[in-house]
């Protein structure tokens, strides 16, 4: 019996993949323009799809050909200081994230995520600044977050622009190189913890190979669009695509989304 190309995939209609397509299209535009919130757009929606593992499996593995080269390209204005902390934090904690994703109800995670980042966002909205230099027990703190919500929705930028975007030292760009390099060295690490548990399989790998082309354009297009943008539209902008993103993962709207 012949073997459909959707099979292959992984995936029951030509429906089912436009809207995966769509859904890698958003997230790069956003990963290009902000440097985070690619993987609330993505996951979300791809986890109705195909599930909430492969959809983390899946943007992993979309990421990872973007994620490395940004990495390389913005080491030498990003403060590697501020970065490591934050890298062994999230690098301590990124397993109990997969044990989350793997054991706990899918939907109680997707509300546990919402509600932290939606009380996040309100704080940043009335006026609440960090003051002062980050102490390392902080950073590593804010790195073990990002570890756990990484581990479990691959969602670890989202402490972490909350974290640089509050400080007042840090402009625009400083924080996408901070992200760009935090991403590039978290994603092997934490591939290496993914394919231990068999997040990361072959079937997650072919069909994110179907969707790197779209994820890739709204990378390109994304990144013209922030050199056009001013620092103010950059907060303006990340606070609305983190507060929309943790909307969209809310549970109450899967019926509306589907």
């Amino acid at each position: 019996m012949l073997t459909s190309p959707l099979q292959l995939l992984h995936i029951n209609s030509v429906y089912e993949l436009g809207l995966l397509a769509l859904a890698a299209l958003v997230a790069g535009l956003v990963r290009g323009f902000s440097g985070f919130g690619y993987a609330m757009v993505f996951v979300p929606l791809a986890s109705l799809i195909v599930g909430p593992v492969m959809a983390v499996a899946l943007i992993w593995f979309i990421d990872l050909p973007f994620a490395l080269p940004l990495a390389l390209r913005s080491k030498d204005d990003a403060d590697v200081g501020e970065v490591l902390p934050l890298v062994i934090g999230s690098t301590l904690f990124f397993p109990f994230g997969i044990w989350m994703l793997l054991s706990l109800d899918p939907s109680l995670v997707r509300w546990m995520i919402s509600l932290i980042v939606l009380i996040a966002v309100a704080a940043l909205a009335i006026g609440w600044r960090y003051r002062g230099v980050p102490s390392k027990q902080l950073s590593l703190s804010v790195g073990g977050l990002s570890g756990i919500t990484g581990g479990l929705a691959n969602m670890g930028g989202m402490p972490l622009a909350i974290f640089w975007l509050a400080a007042q030292k840090n402009d625009a760009q400083r924080t996408k190189d901070n992200l760009n390099l935090f991403f590039g060295m978290e994603a092997i690490i934490s591939g290496i913890m993914l394919w231990w548990s068999g997040v990361l399989t072959s079937a997650s790998f072919n069909l994110a190979l179907a969707l790197c082309v779209p994820f890739g354009i709204g990378l390109v297009i994304g990144l013209k669009g922030y050199h056009l943008a001013s620092e103010q539209l950059f907060r303006r902008v990340a606070y609305t695509i983190i507060m929309l993103s943790a909307v969209l993962a809310l549970p109450i709207l899967d019926s509306w989304i589907r």
